[in-house]
């Protein structure tokens, strides 16, 4: 070996480092052990899964600031930070290290995902196709000054589609939605998939929810394709062909379906158990034992929406709308007629609370809808309440969204919940979905297991 050589490449990379610091990452890494960073078990997985973050070769006891970058689809970027220190050998990991500061304190092995916020205020984050993925980068800092120096780099590929999902469009009759179907032979449970008053047709739970081994159908209600564009009156018939599309499909197994819903949908999710047939299981979060917003109508029969007051909206000292005392008491006078017969439903329900959810009073709707079954002589409810959670339970991993853009109140309202307790929630209610839906759908399946 010329050991003339070495030195003279070592004095280089010395000479180097000093005149630009800033641009010397791939020289340093020929010269020293490379700072890199670990996504375990791969870089690749579905965006409900964790993963483990971890980062090699810095020094002992060194300190480092990580964030995390995505982009959606519209351009939109959400980021987090923490910072961390390494242990005695020069290694982080989030499941175990705790972070000294940033977008959050403490161990929290998927906190950088839970705490990503939007660049610019009031962003939620969506996604609007679940055929790719989202791509979150997790950056490596050095904290020696305010930028810091880019040490390491390693990007997490976050999928929507387990391999072997199929995703199927489908337009029967007026029924405008996305069918997707597990890998294998089939039957499987078929669930019922709705969002609240976005419109168009969100299919990211769905999807997921697919790559569980469900079959799932992500229904749109408005504002997508010849649907109308608003919501002035909603009639169940639609909902109705839905469910007899779903029900009859020969990769469904029978006899009955579930629906899941979320805010607004809720309601619509409680009338679909009340007045239809074929309707096993239903989760409603964060909804209203009452028809909200606009008239419901099925066969004769109209549902008027519950009534509310504007005055009732204020202002936080931050300028955000709150509108979570603008609707009535559904239990009182006149109101009673907006309120759901959820007695006449077969089904079992649900019924997902978020304790400081600040779009509306969920946690009384709920108290009132399991009260309404108990009068009627029925225990076919369960509640679940998570303290902490804002409005918008998503799957979990998905960032809480603090506040964004009401469509119909048309400013950005307040949605409640700290990041922490609202991630924690997610990934909790997420298993209870799928322990629920099979326990009242798989019923085959939980009977084999039992024997």
């Amino acid at each position: 070996m010329n050991f003339g050589v070495v030195k003279g490449t070592v004095r280089l990379c010395i000479l180097k480092t000093m005149l630009f610091p800033r641009h010397c990452l791939s020289t340093a890494a020929a010269c020293h052990s490379p700072v890199r960073v670990r996504l375990l078990p791969s870089p690749k997985c579905l965006f409900d899964e964790p993963i483990q973050v971890k980062v090699e070769g810095l020094s002992p006891n060194q300190e480092v600031v990580l964030r995390a970058k995505l982009t959606d689809e519209k351009g939109e970027l959400f980021q987090s930070s923490a910072a961390y220190r390494a242990d005695g050998i020069g290694e982080i990991d989030l499941s175990r290290s705790p972070a000294l500061g940033g977008s959050f304190s403490g161990t929290n092995p998927m906190g950088l995902f839970w705490t990503l916020s939007a660049k610019n205020a009031h962003k939620k984050l969506v996604k609007r196709d679940v055929r790719t993925p989202f791509l979150v980068d997790i950056e490596v800092y050095s904290d020696g000054d305010t930028e810091g120096q880019l040490l390491a780099k390693e990007t997490n590929e976050r999928g929507f589609l387990a391999e072997g999902v199929q995703r199927l469009p489908v337009r029967e009759g007026r029924v405008r939605a996305t069918l997707f179907l597990p890998p294998g032979r089939g039957p499987f449970p078929g669930v019922l998939d709705m969002y609240g008053t976005g419109g168009g047709l969100p299919e990211y739970r769905a999807s997921l929810l697919a790559s569980r081994g469900f079959a799932v159908l992500a229904l749109a209600y408005y504002s997508y394709l010849d649907l109308p564009k608003d919501m002035r009156e909603l009639e169940l018939e639609y909902f109705e062909e839905a469910v007899s599309f779903l029900r009859t499909h020969p990769q469904v197994k029978g006899p009955g379906i579930g629906v899941l819903a979320i805010s607004k949908s809720g309601d619509l999710a409680l009338s679909m158990a009340s007045f239809l047939p074929g309707i096993s299981a239903t989760i409603s979060i964060n909804g209203c034992n009452a028809n909200t917003l606009f008239p419901l109508r099925y066969k004769d029969t109209v549902v008027p929406p519950l009534s509310f007051k504007t005055s009732r909206l204020f202002l936080t000292k931050s300028g955000i709308a709150n509108i979570r005392d603008t609707l009535n008491n559904p239990t009182e006078g006149e109101n009673r007629q907006s309120l759901i017969p959820i007695e006449q439903a077969q089904c079992r329900f649900l019924f997902v609370v978020a304790e400081d959810d600040q779009n509306w009073k969920s946690p009384f709707y709920a108290e009132e809808a399991a009260k309404r079954l108990r009068e009627h002589g029925k225990e076919n409810c369960e509640v679940v309440v998570y303290p902490g959670a804002g409005h918008y339970l998503e799957p979990p991993y998905f960032p809480h969204c603090p506040s964004s853009l009401h469509l119909l109140v048309g400013l950005p309202v307040v949605w409640g919940g700290e990041p922490r307790s609202h991630g924690e929630a997610q990934v909790d209610l997420w298993g209870r979905i799928q322990a629920f839906f099979i326990k009242h759908l798989d019923v085959e399946s939980t009977s084999k297991a039992r024997l």
